[in-house]
């Protein structure tokens, strides 16, 4: 049964649609494709965050929470990858340039707010069932794994069906880069730069969400 949508769900909800709306308008006007894959990649971006929050509804860690968690890792790059399109950003007349803008940015926000929402939900399902070390250290590679994932995507051209559909060409991509670091100091200088960027931002908002409990509680 789906539960019930919970008030930032529908903030989620809002904002999403406010891109799409946006996006619509653009189309409506120019009667142009053009950003019409932030149709597509939203969807995508809401994936990781459906299967975390199917997770959070698991009573133990079993064999189905573990393939949760395994779907919800494979496509959890897939949201904050929104923020790369802001490459695809530039004036484009006759819509005014702001318009775009507003797109644009909405939909990197939207991207990132969902992998933060799906990364704790999945940080406060592991809380519940493994000590809290090791729930540290999987928040960490989980955000190091998702700025791989990232570049690997935008640069390499590899999407997350491409563990099903090329397994054995990103293996053998990735196993070099982990073999022959020294040969690929852009891919790790990503990964670890976003990785710190978004842990940057997601600890902040976490703790920003503690201090309003804390203060609601103490009120």
């Amino acid at each position: 049964m789906l539960k019930r949508i919970s008030p930032v769900e529908k903030m989620l909800l809002l904002s999403i649609s406010f891109t799409i709306t946006l996006l619509a308008i653009r189309i409506w006007r120019t009667e142009e494709l053009t950003y019409i894959f932030y149709a597509w990649n939203l969807f995508l971006a809401i994936v990781p965050f459906m299967f975390s929050r199917k997770l959070e509804g698991q009573a133990k860690f079993g064999f189905a929470s573990m393939m949760l968690v395994a779907g919800w890792l494979l496509f959890f790059p897939n949201a904050p990858y929104i923020i790369t399109d802001l490459f695809h950003y530039k004036e484009r007349p006759p819509i005014p340039k702001w318009f775009d803008l507003l797109i644009v940015t909405s939909a990197a926000w939207n991207g990132l707010l969902l992998g933060i929402a799906s990364l704790m939900q999945v940080e406060n399902f592991l809380a519940r069932h493994i000590r809290a070390v090791w729930v540290r250290l999987a928040v960490f590679a989980s955000m190091v794994l998702c700025g791989y994932g990232i570049y690997i995507g935008r640069f390499l051209r590899f999407n997350s069906w491409n563990i099903v559909t090329k397994p054995s060409i990103l293996v053998h991509a990735s196993a070099h880069h982990i073999l022959q670091p020294q040969d690929h100091l852009k891919i790790w200088g990503f990964t670890f730069l976003f990785a710190l960027m978004f842990g940057i931002i997601y600890f902040t908002l976490r703790a920003m969400r503690n201090m309003v409990t804390e203060t609601i509680a103490t009120n």
